[in-house]
Parts: C-alpha cells; structure tokens; sequence
C-alpha cells in the first residue's frame, strides 16, 4: 500500500491563500540540498544549471508544502519535481544550433572589411611568391593567378604533368611555411 504524498488540490483551494514561512522547510533544506543537488547534477550536464534545477524544484515543492501529507516521503517529491522540472526545460529548449551538411566557416575578422588588410595581405602573398624559385613560382602563377588546368600549365611550360603537379606541390609546401603568411592563417 502507497502512503498519499499530495493531498488534492481542491483542498488547498479552500484554505487562505498566504506564504506563510516553513520552519521544517529551512530545516528539510538545509539537511537535504546536498544529496538533492547530486540527484540535480546528474540530470544536467553543467553545474550551474543544476543548482538552477534544485532552487526551481525546492521553490514547487515550498508551494506545495503545506499539502504534502507524509514528509518523511519529500526525497521521493523534490525528486519527481526536479525530474519533471528538467523534462519541461527539455522540451521548451530552444535550438540554436542547426544540422547542415558542411559547417559554417567562420566570419573573417577584419580582412574581408577592411581594404588596407585585403592590400596588405596581397603584398605578402606577392612578396612570398617572389622567395620562390623561378620554375615553381611560373607555375604557381600560370595555376593560379591565370588559372590554367595541370595539362595546359605543363603544355605552356613544355613540362609533364608530374612536374607541374610535384612542383606545385613543393611551392605550396613553402607558402604555408612563409612567416609573412603565417599570421594570415
């Protein structure tokens, strides 16, 4: 047999409505809210929500503490209020965050806006091209800058493919690596 926890609301209905202040409750609160915190954590994942969670739980079960029958069952209500509580957190949670199939990237800071960051960064590309030797930097200009494929780049230069592709390879190897262009990054 189940002892009633909750007596029924048309009970509380009929007694003055007033928020008198509930000795055993600061009491209950004051011996309880450690393990009634623990039970809050593990039902978020961050801490401050937990305590959040508890002080909302304890403030339902303050309201209804003068209908609650058997206080040697009030672990079993602040629980069932925390966990009721978390589930209607849960649904009403608003989502910021969307599924997409690439991620965003992020807004460029500063370089995008500002015309004397786009020259400066195209001096230090340039100035970085120029370290390069004669070769690489002819094919990196003829791929990119004139954005010629592999095949036209090779034919352009009376190369092979494989030279254009390895070359390439090796002076893009050296741009990342140029300290000019390491701040852009």
């Amino acid at each position: 047999m189940t002892t009633p926890v909750c007596t029924s609301a048309s009970n509380a209905m009929t007694r003055p409505s007033r928020c008198p202040a509930y000795p055993s409750f600061a009491s209950y609160v004051s011996a309880r809210q450690p393990a009634l915190l623990r039970t809050a954590r593990s039902l978020t994942a961050n801490p401050s929500d937990a305590e959040d969670l508890l002080q909302t739980a304890l403030t339902k079960t303050y309201v209804a503490w003068e209908r609650i029958e058997d206080h040697r069952a009030l672990d079993g209500y602040v629980r069932r209020a925390l966990l009721n509580t978390r589930t209607s957190q849960w649904r009403k949670r608003k989502v910021d965050e969307f599924v997409c199939d690439e991620p965003p990237e992020p807004e460029p800071v500063g370089a995008a806006d500002d015309p004397a960051e786009r020259q400066a960064l195209h001096d230090a590309m340039w100035r970085a091209i120029l370290k390069l030797p004669a070769r690489q930097r002819a094919m990196v200009v003829l791929r990119y800058y004139e954005d010629l494929s592999e095949v036209q780049t090779a034919e352009v230069l009376g190369v092979s493919v494989g030279t254009v592709k390895s070359a390439v390879s090796r002076a893009l190897g050296k741009l990342r690596e140029d300290p000019e262009l390491v701040l852009v990054r």
